[in-house]
């Protein structure tokens, strides 16, 4: 069996006001709930909110510039996801 190599410790200092988000008038029970991880919401606030670049990002969260580009992505296809198809967005802290 092959093991996926060990996830390394990444950098994050944004502590979010909420940790949760849903579409208006949708009842909880009606809604599919994507989660954002820690490192993800991290990415998203030192490239689009900050608007570092994505190898000072990177530096700051002490992973590669590509391995920051896949946590980028990922992060933005998850929130673009849950406006476009009305779904709630949970953040892990």
């Amino acid at each position: 069996m092959i093991m996926p190599r060990p996830k390394k410790h990444r950098t994050t200092n944004c502590d979010p006001a909420a940790n949760y988000f849903k579409p208006r008038g949708i009842p909880m029970s009606d809604l599919t709930e994507e989660i954002l991880e820690k490192d993800e919401l991290e990415a998203i606030n030192l490239a689009d909110l900050k608007g570092l670049s994505h190898e000072e990002s990177a530096a700051r969260m002490k992973v590669s510039r590509a391995t920051f580009g896949r946590i980028l992505k990922s992060a933005r296809s998850k929130i673009a996801d849950c406006i476009i198809n009305g779904k709630a967005i949970k953040i892990n802290k």
